[in-house]
C-alpha cells in the first residue's frame, strides 16, 4: 500500500527554499494580490512560522495575520495598479546570502 503524502507538506518544504518559494510567489502575483498574500503567508509559515515573523519584525501576530489576509494591504494594490499602467511588473527574488528569519 502506497503512503499518500500531505500537498501543504510537501509545499512547507518546498518553500524553504529561496528560488523555490521566489518562483512560487511570483506565479502568485500573477493570478493577483489576494493570491500573492496567502503565498507570502505560506513562505512565512514554511520559514519558521508567524510568530517567528513577528518577532523578527517587531510586530504582533494579529498584525502579521490582518497585513497577510485575502483583503489585500490597499496601499501595495495600488502601487501594484501604478505600476501595471506604466508598464511594469513586481517581480521576486531572493536576497544573496539568506540564513533565514
Amino acid at each position: 500500500m502506497s503512503k499518500a503524502r500531505s500537498y501543504h507538506n510537501d509545499l512547507m518544504l518546498s518553500l524553504q527554499d529561496p528560488a523555490e518559494a521566489a518562483a512560487y510567489l511570483n506565479a502568485s502575483l500573477a493570478e493577483g494580490y489576494d493570491v500573492f498574500f496567502l503565498a507570502l503567508k505560506d513562505v512565512a509559515e514554511a520559514t519558521g512560522g508567524i510568530s517567528h515573523l513577528a518577532k523578527a519584525t517587531g510586530r504582533s501576530r494579529e498584525s502579521l495575520y490582518k497585513t497577510l489576509s485575502t483583503s489585500a494591504n490597499p496601499h501595495f494594490v495600488g502601487i501594484g495598479n501604478i505600476m501595471d499602467r506604466l508598464g511594469y511588473q513586481i517581480t521576486v527574488t531572493p536576497k544573496p546570502q539568506v540564513t533565514g528569519l
